[in-house]
């Protein structure tokens, strides 16, 4: 049986330190500030990440790409020349359309590399939802099984990843297209923090609100407790964009009180994801129940 490689996109979050230790790569979409465009790398100093939401805390606004069509092709020929097949688990379509992309490259490379499969999984989450499903299916390849027991797999779980995440203020995913207006205003009343979870439908949505910052955190943590499944064998993902230490640490300690999980593992939101939410955003991922909840105004 031909091996398989994982590959997702700079909207995964992933940690160089995860991708190595459950061999999965990714391909870069790009970020744009005043008329130059950069690859979104996910190997990026705290110095760097300083540097990046600093540009967006100043006023300026970061824009960002899709996977291009190059990019595609220079990382799914590097693993086909490899005799592997491939599963590449794309950020929601509601956020992305480089898994349209993907599809039109996947069908072309499977006719001219004779035998090779590539599945492409719209992951219906980004950030660290989309790296936990990639996390997912790299421990399936491992397991021995199939592109297709994979595929199948990743389409029965992706709908129960859970993601509560606040931010200071709903403007610049406003400004990115990713909520409403109606949802930035709801955002932006006095004292008020929102929580955003991805929809059934892989949506960024309003779901709740809390008061001050301190509440934020209280109601996305026990939020997580209500909804994570079998917590003593997961790992808790907290990410945030560049918060303050101190911040991480209360959150951090906050979810150590609430949940008895098996470990909490903290990172960095990514530059796609970033230029997005902006600054001060904080969240955590798990698995858990199936997610129902869509949202309107989408």
């Amino acid at each position: 049986m031909r091996e398989i490689k994982i590959i997702t996109d700079s909207c995964s979050d992933l940690t160089p330190e995860l991708m190595k230790e459950y061999d999965i790569d990714y391909a870069k979409m790009n970020t744009v500030y005043e008329g130059k465009t950069k690859p979104a790398n996910l190997d990026w100093s705290a110095d760097e990440v300083r540097a990046f939401y600093k540009i967006i805390r100043d006023g300026n606004r970061i824009t960002t790409t899709q996977v291009p069509m190059e990019e595609f092709n220079t990382v799914f020929r590097k693993y086909l020349d490899q005799n592997m097949d491939i599963i590449y688990l794309s950020c929601s379509n509601k956020q992305s359309g480089s898994i349209n992309t993907a599809h039109v490259l996947a069908d072309k490379l499977m006719k001219e590399y004779e035998g090779s499969k590539i599945s492409c999984v719209d992951s219906l989450n980004a950030c660290m939802g989309e790296g936990l499903l990639a996390i997912e299916a790299s421990k399936l390849a491992k397991s021995g099984k199939t592109i297709d027991e994979i595929t199948d797999q990743l389409i029965k779980i992706r709908k129960t990843v859970q993601q509560f995440v606040t931010v200071h203020s709903l403007d610049a995913l406003r400004r990115a297209g990713r909520v409403s207006a109606s949802s930035a205003f709801f955002g932006n009343l006095l004292g008020v923090k929102p929580i955003l979870v991805a929809d059934a439908e892989g949506a960024q949505a309003a779901f709740k609100k809390a008061k001050g910052r301190a509440g934020s955190f209280k109601e996305i943590t026990n939020l997580m407790a209500e909804n994570i499944i079998d917590p003593e064998n997961q790992t808790i993902y907290l990410v945030h964009s560049d918060c303050s230490d101190e911040e991480v640490e209360s959150l951090k300690s906050m979810v150590k009180e609430t949940i008895k999980c098996k470990d909490i593992h903290v990172s960095y939101i990514g530059p796609i994801i970033g230029a997005s939410v902006g600054p001060d955003t904080i969240g955590l991922y798990a698995f858990g129940k199936e997610v129902t909840f869509k949202a309107e105004n989408k």
